[in-house]
């Protein structure tokens, strides 16, 4: 009998077999593609005329504020606004840091009537042939216009000019004879000069009809259009920055040619 309840009191106080888990297979976890966007404007935008370059030039002085809200009213009033992103026409030059310059500046408002007719032929003519576009160099003042190697009287100098690159792939031969076609027919109304510089970079300004840089694969129906009295106004393969901003009066005095008149060529200096 004792055995007996011996066996019993074993058999109580042994544990239960923990259960043996399950192994889960593994999945095995495809590495992170990160696309390729397709941006040419990095090949020509340093740290610093980013737009994080922006905000830091933007804050490091208050009265900055009112003279780009100046500016913005003034796009609005004459309805050139939204264009491209307001910012990036401030920036200066490509080699505005090798100048000692400020990568972005706001430019007299004497000279904000020259870059409104400019605006409304890319947005009327460039952007639909080419899609969207983005301004690398805008406004250049004379001291940083001379270190960049512009012409000596480049459009940049009297804000009629906008280097522009394409956000759409396009190669450069076709970039050439679409702005080109476009030139040809709208160009004269609007005296647009149209260069090209490395890759898909290229000019536009509304100061005088001419065409320059154009690439020989295109030379046969695009050729360029330059007369000696333009060689001074005329850039040279790539051009680049611009130096301290100017005090800017936030009521601009200068009025632009009238949205439904042709425009009348800005004289040279």
């Amino acid at each position: 009998m004792s055995l007996l309840l011996a066996l019993l009191a074993a058999q109580a106080v042994v544990q239960p077999t923990p259960a043996v888990p399950i192994a889960q297979p593994t999945v095995p976890v495809a590495p992170m593609i990160i696309p390729n966007v397709w941006n040419p404007a990095t090949d020509y935008i340093t740290a610093g005329q980013d737009e994080p370059g922006y905000r830091s030039w933007y804050l490091a002085m208050p009265a900055r504020a009112n003279q780009v809200k100046a500016f913005n009213d003034y796009l609005k009033t004459w309805d050139v606004a939204g264009i491209v992103p307001t910012w990036q026409l401030f920036r200066t030059a490509t080699a505005w840091e090798r100048c000692g310059a400020q990568p972005f500046e706001i430019p007299p408002t004497s000279e904000w009537p020259h870059i409104v007719q400019t605006l409304r032929y890319v947005r009327d003519y460039v952007i639909p042939a080419v899609g969207p576009v983005e301004p690398v160099s805008t406004y250049r003042n004379p001291a940083l216009n001379v270190c960049a190697g512009g012409a000596p009287e480049s459009a940049h100098k009297h804000y009629s000019a906008i280097d522009l690159v394409p956000l759409k792939p396009i190669s450069r031969e076709e970039l050439m004879r679409t702005l080109c076609m476009v030139q040809a027919r709208r160009g004269p109304d609007y005296q647009v000069g149209l260069g090209f510089y490395a890759y898909l970079r290229f000019h536009v300004d509304t100061t005088k009809y001419r065409r320059w840089n154009m690439d020989p694969a295109v030379a046969a129906i695009c050729p360029p259009i330059i007369q000696p009295s333009d060689v001074a106004s005329v850039g040279q393969p790539l051009p680049p920055s611009d130096a301290k901003p100017p005090a800017v009066a936030v009521a601009p005095t200068a009025t632009p040619p009238q949205p439904d008149q042709p425009p009348t060529p800005q004289p040279q200096h």
